[in-house]
């Protein structure tokens, strides 16, 4: 019998995407400490993965975005952290607002990124999402 605690939980990351450029943030909490990843975070009950991206893009980045198009999944295994998760990427453009630092408990940093001079560590569902050959610009 498998141990239900352990199901996987649903993430969903915002590629957005301005001028040729994708936004990045420097993590903080726990979960991916000091990696890079795009904004984005659990989808909720009975949420669209367009609308959770909408959501976690201004709650955390202050900047709201258009034309949201499903980019990719990963199937990610957090084994240091014991924690298992499905991320959907969804690519999204730049519509309006200046990024920053909206929430402090989750991020420290938020930059454009030109896609082939990324920053490193990257978070492990950005570097799985690049290992199967997904484009992100």
């Amino acid at each position: 019998m498998t141990d239900k605690s352990k199901r996987p939980k649903v993430g969903v990351g915002g590629i957005i995407v301005k001028d040729g450029k994708v936004l990045l943030q420097k993590r903080c909490s726990e979960h991916g400490k000091d990696t890079w990843s795009f904004p984005g975070g659990h989808l909720e009950g009975f949420e669209t993965w367009e609308g959770c991206a909408m959501r976690e893009t201004e709650e955390e980045v202050g900047i709201t975005v258009k034309n949201i198009k499903f980019a990719g999944v990963t199937n990610d295994f957090h084994t240091s952290e014991d924690k298992h998760y499905v991320t959907i990427f969804m690519r999204c453009e730049y519509d309006a607002g200046e990024p920053k630092v909206n929430s402090e408990d989750e991020l420290t940093e938020v930059h454009w990124f030109s896609p082939e001079d990324l920053p490193s560590p990257l978070f492990l569902p950005l570097e799985n999402y690049l290992k199967l050959g997904y484009r992100i610009g």
